[in-house]
Formats: structure tokens, sequence, C-alpha cells
């Protein structure tokens, strides 16, 4: 048996890539309900076509909505938090969104899940929450600090736990920049690049998956969990693309986009201070000091000035045939390259 075995699982935002990855992964195990909740009815009828499977249960509704997560949330076990704005340009121009369903939703989600007193949720946060530029990544930044905040206040032998999950690049997620190049490349069009020496984690979504698994069986409240990862600049990611297509598009650089980094961090300097190393991952505890001032300035951290934060450009670094071998582990490519 499973810890989920018999269980009820609720996915926020669950008919995004991770929301379909996690139903691939638990369909045939002994869980008892997945329960699908977000505010887009096509994907949710398109979903329940494709699976057709009585176990999945949804729910139309949104985080911003705190009366609708907590109909969602009656009789759940564990939560899996996957809601959220991710666009960095839409929220770069529409960050109030951001606000509303990043951190406000986020709250609801955590209030609902205390009240009823579901076991363990999993917040799903980003890079880009990592010393954040841009709307997203702030909004993402404020999710975390709310999630441990909420954390730190249950104390402990607490009924719920709350644990954070931070990743890098999904690739082919909604939003990834590889089904745009491949739409390119297939069309003859030509490949347009922000900048070919951008750098950028490369996880698969089975990855991001065991991420959000490997916290919600080890994390304690108030946990940042974060996996390493490879990476690979955008120049090695085209021309991994071309050789698998066999293509010669020609590729234009268009400048970076608002709000984008040259590289991303995963786990900031302050953090790697206290980052616990578990070999694949590094957990991040949760900081219990409280409001007592007088406790940080009496003695500093030598230790955080010695140590470098963990970013995409000081981790492994993948070449063209490394990133080819990644790439074929992505279903749409492995199809697209079969026929």
């Amino acid at each position: 048996m499973s810890l989920f075995a018999n269980k009820t699982l609720l996915i926020t935002g669950g008919t995004g890539s991770f929301g379909n990855a996690v139903l691939s992964r638990f369909l045939e195990t002994d869980i008892k309900e997945i329960r699908i909740f977000s505010r887009d009815e096509k994907k949710q009828d398109d979903m329940r076509h494709r699976i057709n499977n009585s176990k999945v249960k949804f729910y139309i509704g949104d985080v911003r909505d705190k009366r609708s997560v907590d109909t969602a949330m009656l009789g759940v076990d564990y939560v899996f938090h996957a809601a959220a704005l991710k666009q960095v340009p839409s929220c770069e121009f529409f960050p109030m969104q951001a606000v509303k369903t990043n951190i406000i939703g986020t709250e609801n989600v955590l209030d609902s899940a205390i009240f009823h007193n579901i076991k363990n949720i999993v917040v799903l946060s980003t890079d880009k929450a990592a010393y954040p530029i841009n709307a997203m990544g702030i909004s993402k930044a404020m999710m975390e600090k709310v999630a441990i905040a909420k954390a730190r206040s249950l104390g402990e032998n607490v009924k719920t736990t709350i644990c954070c999950t931070r990743y890098g690049n999904v690739m082919a997620s909604r939003g990834s920049v590889i089904p745009l190049w491949i739409n390119q490349i297939k069309s003859g069009h030509e490949i347009t690049i922000t900048d070919p020496n951008m750098t950028r984690f490369m996880m698969t979504l089975d990855d991001a998956v065991d991420l959000v698994l490997y916290a919600f069986e080890h994390g304690q409240s108030g946990d940042l969990f974060v996996q390493k990862a490879p990476a690979a600049t955008l120049s090695v990611l085209a021309e991994a693309l071309k050789q698998l297509y066999q293509a010669d598009n020609t590729i234009r650089i268009i400048g970076t986009r608002h709000g984008e980094k040259l590289y991303e961090t995963l786990v900031t300097r302050e953090e790697m201070a206290k980052a616990i190393d578990l070999g694949k991952y590094y957990r991040v505890p949760a900081d219990n000091r409280d409001l007592n001032y007088d406790k940080y300035f009496v003695k500093g951290q030598k230790k955080m000035s010695e140590t470098d934060d963990y970013h995409s450009h000081n981790t492994v670094q993948l070449d063209v045939e490394r990133m080819k071998e990644l790439l074929m582990k992505l279903e749409m490519i492995k199809n697209d390259i079969s026929k």
C-alpha cells in the first residue's frame, strides 16, 4: 500500500501540465479519489473525456474565491497547490492579477486546508521566486513567504504540514519555449531566440512530480525543497531540437522580453547557508526565529558570506548531445521523431 492508499488528493490548477502529470502517475494506483480544481471548464471537459475515470472528480472554482475552495476541500486528505499565473510578460503587465491569484489565492487555499485539517499540503513555486526581478517572481516569492509564515504560526505538532517546492524550467510545460520552437521548426519559420547565452534549468514533468512527492513524504512544516537540475543555454537547446528534427531553420535573435533574467537561481546564497544537502535535493528548513530583533544582531552568520547561490550558470551544463537525450524523454518529441 502507498501513502495515498484510499486517500483523496486535491490538485488546484489541476488541468495544467503538472495536474496531467500527476494523473498519469496516480490513476492506476490505490488512491481513492483525485479532485481537479480549476476555473477553466473547457480544459476540465477535455480532461474528463480523455481520462474517463471514476476516480477523478472535477470542481469548477477559483483560488481567489475561498468559498469555492472550501467546497472542494471537504473530505480531502492531501493537497497539491499548483494554481498560479505563470507567464512572465502577462504578470508584468497585470501585476495585481498575479497578486490576487499567486498570493491571496494561496492564502485562501492554505486557510481552507488548515480549517479542514488537511494532513499535508505542498505548494508549488518557481526558480523565479529567488532574487525576483519580475512581477511573477515577486508574487511567487511572496507566496512562499505566506506558506512558510502559516507553517510557523501553527507551531509544533501540527495537524496540517505545509511544505514548498521550487523548481526550474519544466520542459514542454504550458508556456515553455520548446513547443514554440517545435512549431517554428515544423512550419519552416525562423527560430526566435531572446538571448543565446541565456541559461535555464532543465527538468521534465516527471522530475517535478518526483520533487513534490519527495516533499510530501519527507517534509517538515515550513520546509522548502529544491531539486538539483542541469541547465543549458538557449543556443544549445535550439541546436539540439534542430538536430533531432533534422531541420535547417535559421535562428533570429529577438532580444530579452519583459522581466527576463540571463540566468535563474534555484537557491539563494542566504538559503544555501542553511540548506541541507540530501544528494538529489536541497532542503531549506524554515527560519523559526520570532520578532525579538535583539537576536538578529548579537551574532551574524559568517557562513553566508562564504556561500554562493545555486543558479543555472553554475550548475551542471548540458551540451547538445546530453540535451538531446533529455529532450527524448518528452512524449511529444518521441512521438514526432518516431513518425
